[in-house]
């Protein structure tokens, strides 16, 4: 591979990651608002996910443009941590929503930001795995399939917001909030895993 065609897929790669950063970021902001106001555990886990995703397109970032310099395996442990954390409240949380029958609100600002989160991680999840490709980079590779996931889970939410708004079916709001617990565990296991190895 020539120097300059790698040099484009290098600057591929971090526009992807870029992108997928802004997103996460305005993405909690959104989440937030949204479900202060339906009362949503699901919209709530799904925005302290964003918040880790931020910090999984760092490291990607750190590492695309040769900056990691030892910070790769703490911040890996940190967003393992971080998802296990996660885990931990939102298993909680549903739990207690599902004992008390607290039921949330019809949330159409959510249900239209998960329908787009869905779409955008798919595209953002597609570019990542053909330019990781392109570059032999696993780091690359390995976070688009955590964008996949993420497409996946804005899917789930998607699915528990809709049938509560459509059906008032509020037991479909804390279950897609264990879907992200499920996640969490999986994905804390993971980037646990990986610190242990660099």
């Amino acid at each position: 591979m020539s120097p300059l065609h790698r040099e484009r897929l290098l600057r591929r790669g971090l526009a992807l990651e870029y992108t997928t950063l802004g997103w996460n970021v305005v993405g909690v902001v959104i989440l937030a608002i949204a479900a202060l106001g339906a009362r949503s555990v699901a919209l709530a886990s799904f925005g302290l996910d964003s918040l880790v995703e931020i910090g999984a397109s760092t490291v990607v970032v750190w590492e695309l443009t040769d900056t990691a310099a030892g910070r790769e395996r703490l911040a890996l442990r940190l967003i393992g941590s971080s998802f296990f954390a996660i885990a931990a409240y939102v298993a909680a949380q549903a739990s207690y929503l599902l004992v008390v029958g607290d039921r949330p609100h019809r949330s159409y600002l959510g249900i239209a930001w998960t329908a787009l989160t869905l779409l955008v991680m798919l595209a953002l999840a597609y570019g990542k795995a053909r330019t990781g490709k392109a570059l032999d980079n696993a780091v690359l590779r390995t976070e688009g399939r955590v964008t996949l996931v993420d497409a996946y889970l804005a899917g789930a939410v998607l699915v528990g917001l809709s049938l509560n708004a459509a059906f008032g079916d509020w037991w479909a709001d804390p279950a897609a909030g264990f879907v992200i617990v499920a996640y969490g565990i999986v994905e804390g296991r993971a980037a646990l895993r990986e610190a242990r190895v660099h």
